[in-house]
């Protein structure tokens, strides 16, 4: 398996998160109540498997590795990514802001909810499409099989280090668990 290959993968898990926010988000916006437990545990997989590993692994390996090989960051599609990172930072506080507000009682929350996760989605979803299309090609096409071996090693790191054993999987069977809660088996 190669680099991108891996955060393509973790793009199906990512994308499976995004069709939990939407079945959330049109149950808030048919005025049923969703489980703060869920909406926490949404939070937990986007903050931890997309952001801090996934963005990480982005971030901290592939992006400097590009650089390093010749892509630029400022004016390329190195910049946009991080800026899109940012701006999906944004949203997701804006998210937890809301679910605690709607954990204390107050439901016009929901729509605050709902605002950051659809902006989120899209977001995500248009990032999602520019990376696995546009960005991971060009890294695939630059990066020696050499840097690409090192680059795994350090992927595996910055699990290790910023997730812990055995939470990748536990991120995942909840991931599952709430696939079948919000959107239904695949």
């Amino acid at each position: 398996m190669t680099p991108t290959e891996q955060l393509k993968e973790e793009h199906q898990a990512i994308k499976l998160m995004l069709s939990i926010l939407e079945g959330m988000s049109q149950k808030l916006e048919a005025g049923q109540v969703v489980s703060t437990e869920h909406l926490e545990q949404s939070l937990e997989f986007i903050r931890l498997f997309a952001d801090k590993c996934h963005h990480g692994k982005e971030e901290d390996v592939l992006f400097p590795a590009m650089e390093a090989a010749g892509i630029p960051r400022e004016g390329g599609p190195i910049g946009v990514m991080l800026l899109e990172h940012d701006a999906g930072r944004g949203y997701v506080k804006g998210l937890g802001e809301a679910v605690a507000r709607y954990k204390a009682g107050d439901r016009r929350a929901a729509s605050a909810m709902m605002e950051n996760a659809r902006n989120y989605i899209a977001l995500l979803t248009q990032h999602i499409f520019k990376e696995d299309n546009i960005l991971y090609p060009m890294a695939d096409m630059r990066l020696s099989p050499a840097r690409q071996a090192q680059m795994l090693e350090e992927f595996d790191a910055i699990e290790r280090e910023r997730l812990g054993p055995g939470k990748h999987e536990e991120l995942h069977r909840m991931l599952e668990h709430l696939q079948g809660v919000y959107v239904g088996k695949a």
